[in-house]
């Protein structure tokens, strides 16, 4: 290659790297020349444009008109270039020449702006200058206007003065009522010239005027309405009303002076009729106290209604205050005759003071609450009972008794009054508490005694339903509630809720516990010829229907109080004041019902699970060495199943509102059976080749049975718990593995020990053994069986347990076990 030649390829690497151009620029170049040339794509290719300008050998033929179209186009493109870079020649020049040009124009615009601030600034201060004369006339004039009026107010507070004076020794009150107001007013505007002499002697005449309005209206309201004597028999004057109207512009003080006064003088008749050495004092006749307050009301709305303004609200404050002196008087009558206070005097005076109450919350708004002596009564909580339409309509022993134990509706929630007078009771509420206590303990023994006279339930169809007397129990344990909660939402509702927990124990261990039937411990002896005569139900002691439907009954009804209670103790809590919600706890109390459920499905699970003891034990009696041919299930199959089909129908059809506890109840039962069934099958020793396929027989027929437990017996056939199945398929499973590990044969060894390993998965060496005395294998030949099946057990992974009886293997599948019984049972019916 020539030294041109490499100049040109140099040439050329520069120039495309230099030509070299990014996406963006790339792109901008197209948006402003768009072009369709392949020579412009940046992508371009001269292999691929030779080949589309001469496709086909024959299109050579054209390659001098081609060369000489691409070199006409090359000159083209470099007049183009070169005309382009002769006219950019002069373009750095003419550049100069417009920034200077700029410059300059920037200069001459500054110095214009210049001019220009100077102007504005000698206009502003020719502005000033102008309106300095202005604003000195403006604040003239403002303290003009400031001056005639302070002396316009000055003049209306002097004649105001004046006139007050005068019309307060004339006792014009209801002309004073206006001008006080103004002269008080206009003296709030002279609060910053007290320094002058004379503003500081009209406010002191002010003060002295409203100090003795003040003084001259007491003593007429003293004079109208003395302490000691009765009302005035003319009635309220003109006078007294304009007096009030006065008061409400004077010291706050005056106007309850007045009030205190008149409120005494109207309620001293009631200190004198209802004195605590008068019989009508007691709480047997607290009916006549608020008879006489309504009497009172009305009274004073007919004659002084229209004497006091209405926004005083004198009628509520009568009320009110009668509220407080009954509350303090009924607190200390009832600590001096506590000894005499019984439960029903105790409700019909709570009753007929909650109802006083009642009516004062309808009648007024209780906004004078906040500035009467004594503390606001706490507003009850909203009620949220779900019981009150439900126990509306009981009927109790009579007509009093009735009024007195019926709930009444809820407070509404914004009752002001609520309590005002009722809280006096509240320390005396023990007496009630201590009846409910009695009322209570009368139940629960009228419970007893019920049931020992009525006996259990008697047949299927009345076993299983909830005990009567719960529902009782629980009924009155609302009434009780609702009742409380509306004496009381402290202290009381927690020691009623004490006593309701007591009580729900007592329930629970006398009539539920207490009732329930006892396991008889003689099963009794089965043998092989009992079996075989089939004497049903004569076998073993066990319980009756009648128990079968006492204990599912008392089941079925410790749930309903596990729920109640529950219920019960959120219902408490709504009731109860919110700082003593973490009193409240009845957890205990379900507990204990709890525990009844659990003792009640131990005792069918006993019952069940020894009525099929002795046919387990005759099964391991059996001689199974010497069964000489397989034939249809054994005796002991028989009996189970009788057993289990007597039973479990039963149990079923009454705890079919429970189905929860009766699925507890076949899986427990089954958890008991399986394990104790596997116990008794390795008692069965030596076995034959024959015996082990009759048990292996049977016990294919109890796992069906099994299966179909909680079904058993019924028209609706369900399907079982898949938790159930689980543990009939694993239990049984294993007993199949024990017996096909009996059949196999013992040699080779090393064969037998794997096969058990495989089959059993169980590690444990005296398990291992008992199947070798099942086989009838010799001592000597058991030594080094074992000591085969120790060496041949796997190594458990490190940091494991390394105790054999806790290695786990692969066992076969439900599914394989169930085909390798369906061949055995071909094999079996071959066989017969």
């Amino acid at each position: 290659m020539s030294v041109m030649e490499e100049d040109e390829l140099e040439f050329a690497e520069d120039l495309e790297a230099i030509l070299h151009l990014s996406p963006e620029v790339q792109l901008a170049i197209e948006q402003v020349f768009p072009s369709q040339d392949p020579l412009d794509r940046p992508d371009f290719n001269a292999v691929e444009y030779i080949n589309t300008l001469f496709p086909t050998e024959q299109s050579l033929a054209n390659i001098d008109d081609v060369v000489n179209k691409i070199r006409l186009k090359i000159r083209r493109l470099d007049d183009n270039i070169r005309t382009v870079v002769r006219g950019q020649t002069n373009v750095g020049q003419d550049g100069r020449q417009a920034l200077e040009e700029a410059q300059k124009a920037i200069q001459q615009l500054f110095g214009k702006i210049k001019d220009i601030k100077d102007k504005a600034e000698k206009s502003e201060q020719m502005v000033k200058e102008i309106t300095r004369d202005i604003k000195q006339l403006d604040h003239a004039k403002r303290h003009l206007t400031t001056s005639i009026t302070t002396l316009n107010h000055l003049h209306m507070l002097a004649g105001g003065v004046d006139s007050l004076e005068a019309m307060t020794r004339k006792r014009q009150y209801g002309e004073v009522a206006n001008l006080l107001q103004g002269v008080v007013n206009v003296l709030e505007h002279f609060q910053k010239y007290m320094g002058i002499p004379q503003i500081r002697q009209l406010s002191e005449r002010v003060k002295a005027a409203q100090s003795e309005l003040g003084t001259q209206i007491l003593a007429d309201f003293e004079e109208a309405f003395p302490a000691q004597g009765s009302k005035r028999t003319g009635g309220p004057s003109i006078v007294l009303r304009d007096a009030c109207l006065v008061a409400n512009v004077l010291d706050p003080r005056i106007k309850q002076e007045i009030i205190k006064k008149f409120i005494r003088q109207h309620l001293s008749e009631y200190l004198v009729l209802f004195q605590e050495n008068q019989d009508v004092a007691w709480l047997d006749k607290i009916d006549r106290r608020y008879a006489w307050i309504k009497r009172q009301l009305v009274d004073y709305e007919e004659k002084y209604g229209r004497m006091f303004p209405e926004e005083w609200c004198m009628t509520e404050r009568i009320a009110v205050e009668f509220c407080h002196i009954t509350r303090t008087e009924l607190a200390k009558l009832m600590r001096t005759r506590a000894r005499e206070i019984e439960v029903k005097l105790l409700l019909f005076a709570i009753q007929r003071t909650t109802n006083f109450e009642g009516l004062l919350a309808k009648r007024f708004s209780g906004c004078t609450l906040s500035d009467v002596p004594g503390k606001r009564p706490d507003t009850p909580l909203e009620s949220t009972n779900p019981f009150l339409e439900d126990e509306a309509g009981e009927d109790t022993a009579s007509e009093k008794d009735e009024d007195l134990d019926k709930p009444k509706k809820p407070k509404a929630p914004d009752n002001p009054f609520h309590g005002i007078v009722s809280k006096c009771f509240e320390p005396h509420l023990y007496v009630y508490i201590e009846s409910q206590d009695k009322n209570l303990g009368e139940l629960i023994d009228r419970f007893v005694a019920d049931f020992k006279a009525q006996g259990p339930p008697k047949g299927t169809e009345e076993g299983g339903a909830v005990l009567p007397s719960c529902a009782d129990l629980f009924v009155y344990y609302k009434k009780c509630m609702v009742q409380c909660s509306q004496l009381s939402t402290g202290e009381p509702m927690i020691a009623l809720t004490t006593i309701f927990q007591k009580y729900l124990r007592e329930y629970a261990w006398k009539i539920l516990s207490g009732n329930l039937p006892k396991t008889s411990s003689n099963s009794g002896g089965l043998t092989i010829s009992s079996l075989l005569k089939e004497k049903e139900g004569s076998e073993v002691a066990k319980f009756t229907v009648e128990e079968l439907c006492l204990i599912c009954s008392i089941l079925s009804t410790a749930e309903y109080c596990l729920a109640t209670t529950q219920q019960l103790e959120e219902k408490l809590k709504e009731k109860v004041d919110t700082s003593l919600m973490e009193r409240i706890n009845l957890s205990g109390e379900m507990d204990t019902f709890s525990t009844v459920i659990s003792n009640s499905i131990q005792l069918l699970v006993q019952d069940l699970d020894s009525a099929c003891d002795p046919a387990l034990t005759a099964m391991s009696k059996m001689p199974w060495q010497s069964v000489e041919h397989v034939g249809d299930q054994s005796p002991y199959v028989t009996s189970v199943i009788m057993h289990i089909k007597q039973n479990v129908p039963i149990i079923r059809d009454n705890l079919a509102a429970t189905r929860k506890y009766f699925t507890q109840f076949c899986i427990k039962f089954t958890n008991s059976f399986i394990p104790k069934f596997i116990n008794h099958l390795f008692r069965c020793k030596p076995i034959s080749m024959v015996g082990a396929e009759q048990l292996l027989l049977d016990t294919h027929s109890l796992k069906t049975v099994l299966l179909d437990l909680p079904s058993i017996g019924s028209q609706v056939v369900r399907k079982a718990p898949a938790s159930y199945t689980k543990i009939v398929v694993k239990g049984m499973t294993r007993a199949e593995m024990i017996l096909k590990v009996i059949m196999a044969p013992h040699e080779p060894s090393v064969v037998f020990v794997d096969n058990y390993i495989k089959l059993l998965a169980d590690g444990n060496p005296e398990t291992f053994q008992k199947i070798l005395d099942m086989k009838g294998l010799k001592r000597s030949e058991q030594s080094s069986m074992i000591e085969l099946f120790r060496q041949r057990l796997p190594t458990p992974p490190s940091g494991s347990d390394s105790t054999p009886s806790s290695l786990s293997f692969s066992a076969p599948t439900p599914e394989q076990e169930s085909s390798r019984i369906r061949k055995l049972e071909k094999l079996i019916k071959k066989r017969l």
